[in-house]
């Protein structure tokens, strides 16, 4: 490592539901393993302290080497983990690394609480990816309806089980009903023209718990689809490989996420997904979303996943580059602007510099 040590801190939904193949996990071991320290920050452990700073109990990690993601899983959520107060306004980066989806029945109260946090103590220079501010605005998929019209899916969002099932049969009885609160196939629902007979249960099963997203079904989505991080607005690519792959089942489900039971393959992003992550990033650099996951299907983007996209260790063992490294680098970059320009640049432009 090149220069001074960073200070980051990682935000999770909690540091015991943390895995090991969590994108958030890998970078945070890789930072580790360069001589960078890192703290670790559950959505309900900050804390407002009455002098007026922000502050947290931390796990903080010892500082390895680290062989690999399991050995930093099992130190953080052994019982001798070391659990600090730390002060957050003293860290040069906090990555926001939570899945609001995942907080939703239990503690809905939690992600938007840390995004609060989040902002003020960018008031104190801590670089915040992404930038709270418009991550607060991005907490569900009417997000996505701000993007150019070209590259999503036709949509309805709804409550009435009528509007639903009259979008429903103006798409030849086809579509996919989800929440529009939620994430990794949980709550997905694919009508493809036979599925009458259960519509009414599937719209149910969706409206119960808030509004519905209904969009139209694409075919090419039996073959799954691509997931293309971003970095800076751009698609992260080193060595001339991008950090992309497709994702499918094979099992009937058609549900291609990892967590849903899908599987992975190694590809490029093709032409249509380049000219997609195009036509986007203008709106992901006035955002501030450093880091982002585009879910495409054919010429069609059905997600952005701006709050936690996953799948850089997936990326590596697939391509054997080390995109962790190259973001830490990157990290480090916006750390020595920030100090150049002694303050002056705002929390949404170091975010995509």
């Amino acid at each position: 490592m090149s220069g001074k040590p960073m200070h980051l801190g990682f935000v999770v939904n909690d540091v015991a539901t943390e895995k090991n193949n969590y994108t958030t996990i890998r970078l945070a071991r890789v930072a580790l393993n360069q001589g960078h320290r890192v703290a670790l920050i559950g959505l309900g452990d900050f804390i407002y302290d009455a002098n007026g700073t922000v502050r947290a109990r931390a796990h903080v990690p010892r500082g390895g080497p680290y062989e690999d993601d399991d050995a930093l899983l099992a130190e953080i959520q052994g019982e001798d983990a070391d659990v600090e107060r730390i002060d957050v306004e003293a860290l040069d980066v906090l990555m926001l690394r939570s899945d609001p989806a995942e907080e939703v029945v239990d503690r809905p109260w939690a992600p938007n609480s840390a995004l609060l946090f989040a902002q003020l103590v960018t008031r104190r220079g801590v670089i915040v990816l992404n930038d709270p501010t418009h991550l607060t605005d991005a907490s569900n998929k009417t997000y996505f309806q701000h993007f150019p019209e070209d590259v999503r899916p036709v949509t309805c969002i709804s409550r009435d089980a009528d509007e639903i099932k009259s979008f429903i049969t103006a798409h030849d009885g086809r579509g996919v009903i989800k929440p529009l609160q939620g994430s990794g196939g949980q709550g997905v629902f694919v009508v493809k023209g036979d599925g009458g007979a259960n519509l009414n249960q599937m719209i149910d099963a969706v409206i119960r718990d808030g509004y519905a997203i209904v969009q139209e079904y694409l075919p090419r989505a039996a073959e799954g689809d691509l997931r293309l991080l971003t970095l800076n607005g751009r698609p992260l690519r080193v060595d001339g490989r991008y950090a992309c792959f497709r994702r499918y089942n094979d099992s009937g489900d058609a549900r291609s996420n990892i967590s849903a039971g899908g599987k992975i393959e190694i590809a490029e992003p093709d032409e249509d997904a380049l000219r997609l992550a195009e036509i986007v990033a203008p709106k992901l650099v006035r955002d501030g979303m450093y880091f982002a996951g585009l879910d495409i299907v054919g010429d069609k983007l059905m997600e952005v996943n701006v709050d936690t996209p996953g799948g850089i260790n997936m990326a590596e063992e697939l391509t054997g580059v080390d995109f962790s490294s190259h973001i830490v680098a990157d990290l480090a970059r916006k750390v020595r602007l920030r100090n150049q320009y002694g303050g002056t640049l705002r929390n949404v432009e170091l975010a995509m510099l």
